[in-house]
């Protein structure tokens, strides 16, 4: 189950090979999604326990279709005391944080595919028809609407004055915030197979910081888009190009100076936002989904839907939950002394910090949840594929 919903994420042949290489390619595909023992793994029930945790759901409002049942990294985003989602057919729509109450929607007709991202009065978005379009966060009126060149597949990140965006032939561009304008662009070569998807950039001391489907973790200056480092973070390996994919499609996230991030087939990894030195890495652990971070620890789902909390210093694993093997859970996100983690039938989970057991569980909705939930003071908040949004709160 997991592996094909891997396969549904799009493996996507970007390049030209020769036909005895492409027919190879295609028949590991098959092998890989379609072979062996753990390819057959179903998604474990949920089991029944005792709930340590009052979940109430504050509101839940709908936006539009959603993702529309494709893979697309449309994600809800929270500024200015509101939360702001997009829908596939080109909805966006702003709520109140507390109520979730409509503020303004707008209809641009566009099909998105990445986003929003906020900045300094701004939300950002992109398409697969390549075009970034920019929004007043506050009325919902356009500002600029500008062509890049292919589809969006990250969340846009705005700082400075300008916006990130990464498209799905390997460029990350710099536009301008006010305008659009493009400032620089930036390529970086893509592997001739891939998982489809970009991870979104992390912006740290001017540097825009992302990993990409080479394995390597990269660093370009925020101002002119001028390389400043690059590292090798995982290494391919095996004979086909399936056992050789290592994308680093999850968001980095940086604390106190140290990048972290995690690879598909590659391991997780910290690295030394400075300079790309590579402070450890634990090549046991596949992820694809993304990672969080509390004070001390990481906690991310790996690619077959265990929870595993490893220490920051050191990358070792601390405790691995296994109770919601394959149920093609979410990044997980850290608060207090709880991780939340959403599945791919709507459930979002609440589970112990200090042993990864189950505390509370609640379904919004009988759609998946893909995206990384987002925790405001002692409110989660999640985002469906059918477009779902919801509030909760712990008692």
């Amino acid at each position: 189950m997991r592996r094909l919903s891997l396969l549904l994420l799009c493996l996507s042949l970007t390049g030209c090979a020769a036909v005895e290489g492409v027919s190879e390619t295609f028949s590991g595909i098959s092998d890989y999604f379609s072979g062996g023992a753990d390819n057959t793994d179903p998604p474990k029930a949920l089991i029944d326990y005792t709930s340590e945790l009052k979940i109430e759901v504050l509101w839940k409002e709908s936006v539009g279709v959603g993702s529309a049942e494709q893979s697309l990294n449309l994600v809800a985003a929270i500024g200015n005391g509101k939360i702001l989602a997009a829908d596939r057919k080109g909805l966006v729509k702003a709520l109140d944080l507390k109520t979730g109450n409509r503020l303004w929607e707008k209809d641009t007709e566009m099909a998105f595919s990445g986003g929003p991202g906020i900045g300094d009065g701004t939300v950002v978005l992109g398409s697969s028809d390549a075009e970034v379009i920019a929004l007043n966060v506050d009325t919902g009126e356009q500002l600029w609407r500008t062509k890049v060149s292919s589809e969006v597949l990250s969340v846009p990140v705005i700082a400075n004055g300008v916006v990130v965006v990464r498209t799905g032939d390997g460029a990350v561009n710099g536009l301008n915030e006010k305008t659009g304008a493009k400032l620089w662009s930036y390529e970086i070569s893509v592997p001739a197979l891939s998982i489809r998807g970009t991870g979104t950039p992390v912006i740290v001391d001017g540097n825009v910081i992302g990993g990409y489907d080479n394995g390597k973790l990269a660093a370009l200056r925020l101002n002119d888009g001028k390389f400043a480092w690059e590292t090798n973070v995982a290494m391919p390996k095996g004979r086909s190009e399936v056992e050789r994919l290592v994308d680093l499609d999850v968001d980095p996230i940086e604390a106190a100076g140290v990048i972290y991030t995690a690879s598909f087939q590659g391991g997780v990894s910290a690295v030394s936002a400075i300079d790309g030195e590579i402070l450890w890495r634990n090549e046991n652990i596949s992820s694809h989904t993304g990672l969080s971070n509390d004070w001390r620890y990481l906690y991310l789902s790996d690619s077959d839907s265990d929870l595993w909390q490893l220490d920051q210093r050191t990358g070792s694993s601390l405790w691995k939950q296994q109770d919601l093997h394959q149920r093609n859970l979410s990044a997980p996100a850290a608060y207090d002394n709880y991780v939340v983690v959403g599945d791919f039938e709507g459930y979002v989970h609440w589970l112990n910090t200090t042993d990864g057991r189950q505390m509370a569980r609640v379904q919004i909705s009988s759609s998946p949840i893909e995206t990384k939930p987002i925790v405001v003071e002692n409110t989660v908040y999640v985002y469906t594929k059918d477009g779902t949004i919801a509030a909760l709160t712990v008692h």
